[in-house]
């Protein structure tokens, strides 16, 4: 391929050690095209940065250079890249091995700045019986009735974009986003970051591509219902932060669409399912009902933060 690929993967804690190697290898070993480069963002932690050098000789391994958080660490990885697309790859996901090579074609129109793939949840036990897949973006995976094709926004964990993107619209906003250090887990850095593109770029494109797949690791305490309640109400802060910085027209129009056609639909069939003898069925209607209740909440609360004096 004569288009080349830099990925960026950031980590933050030890506990993801095995993980953050994994996702590593699934890049820099396992791809039909190799990757540019590979670069590891370690997010203001010194020893781990140390320990990830010298475990990783053949990739580059960076501290961020901003502020704490997602954003910072992925605005430090683009900074250090020298690709003509930059990838970003959670540091507890693995790649298939078409995924480099989805990207870089995925540019043959010039039209098109950005291009994400599919993200599916690689289960710590079994998925429960519960949980809608219409909710699995509350998971870090791509949710039912995303349209393969354009879309709006791409999902953080599983994108790439042209690097001229970067010098359109800038860098994530740092305000937005994931941080050790908030108890709550905010998200939305690469919305924003989208509808900011094409705000500055009119007839800019975003494509979702499923053949770049990635399997996204979910852990236990994620399997649970207190957590997906937590991550709803996270996402209708994190959606309030974005309608401050480009409106709430743009940040909230394919979520309007979204519950009323696509969660509508996955309430009536829960329900049927539930009809047909399906006892999970009412229980995934359930959780599609709270699940929005509860998105909606945290995007109230944080609205009226906002307007607060």
């Amino acid at each position: 391929m004569s288009r080349t690929v830099s990925v960026v993967i950031c980590a933050y804690t030890d506990e993801r050690w095995d993980d953050v190697l994994a996702a590593v290898s699934s890049v820099a070993d396992r791809q039909s095209v190799a990757p540019h480069e590979v670069i590891v963002v370690v997010d203001h932690n010194p020893a781990l940065r140390d320990r990830l050098e010298d475990a990783l000789p053949g990739a580059v391994v960076v501290a961020n250079a901003q502020v704490r958080g997602l954003s910072g660490a992925k605005n430090t990885g683009v900074a250090a890249s020298t690709g003509e697309v930059v990838a970003f790859l959670d540091d507890d996901a693995v790649a298939g091995t078409e995924w480099v090579r989805t990207f870089a074609e995925g540019y043959d129109d010039p039209a098109v700045l950005g291009v994400g793939g599919l993200t599916l949840p690689r289960w710590t036990t079994d998925r429960p019986v519960w949980f809608p897949e219409e909710f699995d973006w509350v998971v870090g995976c791509t949710f039912v009735g995303r349209e393969v094709g354009a879309v709006r926004n791409l999902l953080g964990g599983n994108a790439s974009f042209r690097r001229e993107a970067f010098d359109i619209a800038g860098g994530f906003p740092t305000h937005i986003g994931r941080t050790a250090a908030r108890a709550r887990p905010l998200g939305c850095e690469e919305t924003e970051f989208c509808i900011r593109l094409a705000s500055h770029r009119p007839g800019a494109r975003f494509v979702y591509d499923p053949r770049a797949v990635i399997w996204h690791r979910v852990p236990a305490v994620r399997e649970g219902f207190r957590y997906f309640r937590a991550r709803c109400y996270a996402e209708g802060l994190s959606k309030a932060l974005v309608a401050r910085s480009v409106g709430a027209t743009a940040a909230l129009a394919a979520e309007r669409s979204y519950a009323a056609v696509t969660l509508r639909r996955g309430v009536v069939r829960g329900v049927a399912q539930a009809w047909r003898g399906d006892r999970g069925g009412l229980a995934r209607a359930g959780a599609i009902t709270a699940g929005l209740l509860t998105t909606t909440a945290g995007y109230a609360v944080g609205t009226l933060a906002r307007s607060a004096p």
